[in-house]
């Protein structure tokens, strides 16, 4: 029997559809083919909670490390693209500023003076893409500040990361990568030699040069550079389009700003910023009822996994009550649990609760709506709103 026969959903299934709108058909693969053999991935879809969950716990069994790991192939081994005892060689030196009260005391105040600059520089009312005006610039200053890079800025630093991406996204398309990305890769490489160099400072990079080669700590600089901006520019702005999209569930944070934090987790749960994440089976192994050999592509679907009724009662409605919003696996799970989920955290709260406050009838303008799209990150391509100057 062929795939296409044991798994017709999944033959019937497209990448395009899954950028485009995949709610509907992950529901359709989690009820009925949970684990499905999808030709246009080459490879597995595991769209059901428990079962993405021991696919994240079981890094002996479903690894990153394999030569296919595009991100690998741009920056050399990382924290991102290894697993056992490399794996915690490479993170264990980036943790520290990364825990919950090092957070709140090293990145808050920063984080609260870049969201107000921002928001100044919007202008007292208007109409502008709140992506690429506000969510956007404000991650890449947070990953600069967090980096401590020397002789840098924020357009610096996003003009290497936009071409990064570009490779990567070229790698995973089967297309031959751009020399851009090559290059400005070499850029952050020499960034963080001069600032590992410079005795004068102290930073997060030169710390871990104390434990790592510098090639070492300008890969995994890399890798804090792409998640940093990308996935919390697309947490900060999905967040935003569906509190905006939700009157209701707005006027309750607006009333309860304490009820932020579990409107930002149920937008998480909803559209997390990276839709899925990638492993390769070590060995033949069964998972739910699908056989899997070695060396298999077995790509874990958080969209779906965040969306199982089994866990969330009615999956697709938007509630900033929601009891067990945290659940959501936006943050994945196990060894590769997000380095930096705190931060986007406290970043996410930082930016909406000010914006809020500032931008009185802050509202999507309808002349250009919006959705989530992306196959691998999800978030609006522009978030355009209006607003009105103060009484």
């Amino acid at each position: 029997m062929s795939a296409a026969d044991s798994f017709p959903l999944g033959a019937a299934t497209t990448l395009a559809e899954l950028a485009r709108d995949p709610h509907p058909r992950l529901a359709q693969l989690r009820e009925r083919e949970p684990v499905s053999w999808l030709p246009e991935l080459d490879g597995w879809l595991v769209t059901r909670r428990d079962l993405a969950l021991s696919v994240m716990r079981d890094a002996a069994t479903f690894t990153v490390d394999d030569p296919r790991f595009s991100t690998a192939q741009v920056v050399g081994p990382s924290m991102l693209s290894l697993d056992g005892d490399e794996h915690t060689r490479h993170r264990e030196p980036f943790n520290q500023p990364f825990r919950p009260r090092e957070v709140r005391d090293g990145f808050a105040s920063f984080i609260e003076r870049e969201t107000e600059r921002l928001i100044t520089e919007l202008g007292p009312t208007g109409a502008v893409d709140l992506r690429r005006a506000f969510a956007g610039p404000l991650a890449v200053a947070v990953v600069t500040e967090a980096l401590g890079l020397v002789g840098t800025d924020a357009d610096t630093v996003l003009a290497w990361y936009d071409a990064i991406v570009r490779s990567v996204s070229d790698i995973t398309a089967g297309h031959e990568a751009a020399p851009d990305g090559a290059a400005a890769y070499a850029r952050l490489r020499a960034a963080v030699e001069a600032t590992v160099a410079d005795r004068g400072t102290s930073s997060l990079l030169v710390s871990a040069a104390g434990r790592l080669a510098v090639p070492e700590v300008a890969s995994n600089a890399a890798v804090l550079m792409f998640g940093g901006i990308e996935t919390t520019e697309g947490m900060i702005t999905n967040a935003l389009l569906h509190l905006l999209h939700h009157p209701d569930q707005l006027a309750l944070v607006r009333a309860d700003f304490d009820l932020l934090d579990g409107a930002i987790e149920e937008s998480l749960r909803l559209e997390p910023g990276a839709a899925v994440v990638d492993r390769y089976a070590t060995c033949d192994t069964v998972l739910g009822s699908a056989t899997i050999r070695k060396g298999d592509l077995v790509t874990v679907s958080l969209t779906g996994a965040n969306r199982d009724p089994a866990v969330f009662p009615d999956p697709d409605r938007f509630d900033v009550r929601r009891e067990n919003a945290r659940l959501q696996l936006a943050f994945a799970h196990g060894p590769h649990y997000c380095l930096a989920a705190h931060l986007a955290r406290l970043e996410t709260r930082i930016a909406l609760q000010r914006l809020f406050e500032r931008l009185p009838a802050l509202r999507l303008d309808p002349e250009h709506p919006t959705a989530p799209y992306g196959l691998v990150f999800r978030k609006p391509l522009t978030l355009r709103v209006l607003w009105d100057s103060p009484a």
